[in-house]
């Protein structure tokens, strides 16, 4: 295994392409734990179990890279988009880099009582991210799709200009003005603002949002084996976000269900992704370069299945709330890392990964960031960072050092939940609710995850002194992290208040 101490800054060895793994992330946009045939719940004993939306969705590559690899049955990212992807750049969690809401591309969206200095303006090109160390590590770094690290006029607005050599489709936007070929993507019809750019070739086509970008990819794939560079590739797919459009290839597998038209296009959106997998994998083998190469799989957020309640148990079933909420449905995210061709070559040697492993411990998405380093030989300041490498988790290993406080802040409104602050600790897990406009009454919900998974049965009032401490321990994590907090209507701050026992 390959781990360095903490440096006071960041630098790079530089590797070869017969030396270093090629490293694929592969993310959706809004997808969640249930929104695939893939079991990711755990049940007490550690063993996958399914429900009746894994019976829905149809993910077979996602089957084939789960069997070859391991998935997390408790992986974290943020409540919604640009938290969760400057979270990957930097391995810092929200509340620590401020990019603690989605980034309105147009104007800045802090909302009415949100924190005013809140990082609207997304990554900040000087810092160590992640393609950045890797750019000066040799590798060639490929950004394709989504993007949202900063809004229209700054500097993380391009991908360019936070450490990727290639970008194609990244830019401001948060969602496509159309997945269609024939509407240009947006930039012909649809939602001109939300245009994805960089693909006018596909122009006119019939050729979905989602086959272009692949396409893309494996082109650039391609390039970098001609060039016999080690490469980087974050494939961030458009999908499966709004809107719900059909993707003709796969909607006649969901028609006529009792689920809607809406639902039944969002399914179609899910499989046209899972064919995407398919396809870069079937790709990597044709180059010859499968085992040398890791992919890691993962979603943004909690999904936006159009299935019902967005607080109750319907988009995530079981789990409770969808994007934008606190509860489970809205920041559990599936998570699956594998070496694309499994072998006994010398790079999986030193990094192993177990092989049909589900790991149940909790995990978030800054945890990519150090995993990634580690495995391109790349050193970084640990100190600076608040994510944990999963070199240990990969090989199916608990890592009895890994700390299981999970923290999720949003100070923000005009959203599925507003103005609060998850914090998870073990079994445990505290929501607090600052309720700017009646700041004299916060609110708290406290649920014991282990006994009540699905945050049926909230335990605040049954359990005063747990929920009294579950409040200290959270208001330190988030002094540790320096976190901006709601204002009221007169400007006064609104730090988190411990219940009264």
């Amino acid at each position: 295994m390959l781990f360095f101490n903490t440096l006071l800054t960041a630098s790079a060895v530089v590797p070869t392409a017969t030396q270093q793994p090629n490293i694929i992330v592969f993310l959706i946009d809004d997808m969640g734990v249930m929104d695939t045939s893939v079991p990711f719940i755990a049940d007490k004993n550690g063993n996958p179990q399914s429900y009746p939306l894994n019976e829905w969705y149809r993910t077979p590559n996602m089957e084939k890279m789960a069997k070859q690899g391991v998935r997390f049955s408790t992986f974290y990212a943020q409540s919604v988009s640009s938290p969760s992807r400057a979270s990957l750049m930097t391995g810092k969690n929200a509340a620590h880099h401020r990019t603690t809401n989605w980034i309105d591309p147009n104007a800045n969206n802090r909302t009415t009582f949100g924190p005013p200095e809140w990082n609207w303006n997304g990554l900040i090109p000087e810092d160590d991210l992640l393609p950045k160390l890797l750019k000066q590590a040799g590798y060639k770094t490929i950004h394709i799709g989504k993007a949202h690290f900063g809004p229209k006029g700054s500097a993380s607005e391009d991908p360019s200009n936070i450490g990727f050599d290639i970008n194609i489709g990244g830019c401001g936007i948060g969602h496509p003005g159309s997945y269609y070929g024939e509407d240009g993507y947006g930039n012909l019809k649809g939602q001109k603002s939300h245009a994805v750019p960089h693909l006018e070739k596909y122009h006119g086509s019939d050729t979905f949002l989602t086959e272009a970008l692949t396409l893309e990819a494996n082109e650039q794939i391609s390039a970098a084996v001609k060039e016999d560079r080690p490469f980087f590739l974050y494939l961030s797919h458009y999908a499966v976000h709004s809107p719900f459009q059909v993707d003709k290839r796969y909607i006649d597998h969901y028609r006529n269900s009792d689920k809607g038209e809406q639902a039944e296009a969002y399914a179609a959106l899910i499989e046209g992704m899972d064919k995407s997998l398919g396809d870069l994998m079937a790709h990597l083998q044709k180059e010859g370069i499968a085992e040398n190469t890791l992919v890691v799989f993962l979603g943004d957020n909690g999904g936006d299945a159009p299935l019902g309640d967005p607080n109750g148990h319907f988009s995530a079933a079981p789990l409770r709330g969808k994007k934008g909420s606190f509860y489970e449905g809205g920041v559990r995210v599936p998570f699956i890392m594998s070496w694309a061709q499994p072998a006994s070559n010398k790079i999986q040697k030193d990094f192993p990964i177990a092989s049909n492993a589900i790991y149940t411990q909790p995990a978030k998405i800054m945890d990519v960031y150090p995993t990634l380093l580690d495995l391109a030989n790349v050193r970084y300041d640990r100190g600076q960072i608040d994510g944990v490498s999963l070199t240990k988790e990969m090989k199916g290993q608990k890592n009895k050092s890994r700390s299981n406080k999970i923290l999720t802040h949003f100070p923000h409104g005009q959203h599925r939940g507003n103005y609060f602050t998850a914090f998870r600790d073990g079994d445990w897990k505290l929501i607090y609710h600052y309720n700017p406009e009646n700041p004299d009454k916060p609110g708290y919900e406290l649920y014991d995850l282990r006994n009540d998974p699905f945050e049926k049965l909230d335990l605040s009032s049954v359990y005063p002194k747990r929920l009294l401490n579950m409040t200290k321990n959270m208001i330190r994590e988030l002094n540790k992290e320096n976190a901006l907090y709601p204002i009221d209507k007169n400007g006064n701050i609104l730090e988190p208040v411990l219940p009264t026992l």
